[in-house]
């Protein structure tokens, strides 16, 4: 097998079992304590980070059976197996827990095996993105904003996130064209001369995308201001990164 393909299943296996460890650690709180709201964030916090990493494993296709297996753990079924309501989250947390030992499970014949599965395909996370040449581009910081977060480098974390943020808000705005997006109230100025909060703004006033980017600390905001000089925090970068995944599902709804 290829060093590198063999040093990317390693590292998903070690991000799938400390996210098992952590969801089983969730479990038994949720469990234990029903009633605290700061377990149910944490539960919360932990289902979005299973649900990135299902989302790199699956290739960004929601065909893909572990990309299916994640969406029908938050379902509930009767007896008649319709959907319904009313699931305990200590039971969500062992549904997605489940997905996670099978995704493990899975890499795991791929890496003793050497044999990469068919229904396993590379990441494609930006061909939504109209520049054809800047698709690699992001690809490599979204990479690297993933890494830095890992290595507790928070800054450069965010700073590639929002710079990846910036860059597909950029080219699905320059796509709908400035003619058609003054019409809706932008700045008559060029896009490249918009600042990255007006860029956003304009971007959802015209559709392109929805209310996510509200959750964007001030230090995502300042990120072109800054530059070298930003100091973030791991909570500061985390979101940063959790943002330019709903933009992302916002620009590429097939995702």
């Amino acid at each position: 097998m290829d060093p590198a393909l063999q040093a990317q299943i390693e590292t998903y296996l070690l991000k799938l079992n400390r996210l098992t460890d952590r969801g089983r650690e969730l479990r038994d709180l949720a469990a234990s304590h029903p009633s605290d709201s700061s377990v149910t964030a944490s539960i919360r916090h932990w289902q979005n980070d299973c649900g990135i990493l299902i989302n790199e494993l699956s290739g960004g296709s929601k065909a893909h059976w572990l990309a299916r297996a994640f969406s029908g753990a938050f379902l509930a079924r009767s007896a008649e197996g319709q959907a319904v309501d009313g699931v305990a989250p200590e039971e969500i947390v062992s549904r997605l827990i489940g997905v996670l030992e099978k995704a493990a499970a899975s890499i795991s014949v791929i890496r003793d095996s050497g044999i990469v599965a068919p229904d396993a395909p590379a990441p494609h996370r930006f061909d939504f993105v109209h520049d054809a040449e800047l698709r690699p581009v992001l690809e490599q910081a979204f990479n690297d904003s993933r890494k830095a977060l890992e290595d507790g480098k928070y800054s450069d974390s965010l700073m590639n996130s929002c710079g990846v943020l910036e860059a597909i808000v950029t080219d699905a705005l320059e796509h709908k064209g400035l003619s058609a997006l003054i019409e809706s109230g932008s700045p008559a100025e060029k896009i490249s001369e918009w600042s990255f909060e007006t860029r956003l703004t304009v971007a959802e006033r015209a559709g392109l995308i929805r209310g996510g980017c509200a959750r964007l600390p001030a230090a995502a905001r300042g990120y072109r201001e800054s530059g070298v000089n930003i100091e973030a925090t791991e909570r500061d970068a985390r979101v940063a990164g959790q943002v330019l995944h709903v933009v992302m599902r916002d620009l590429d709804p097939g995702r």
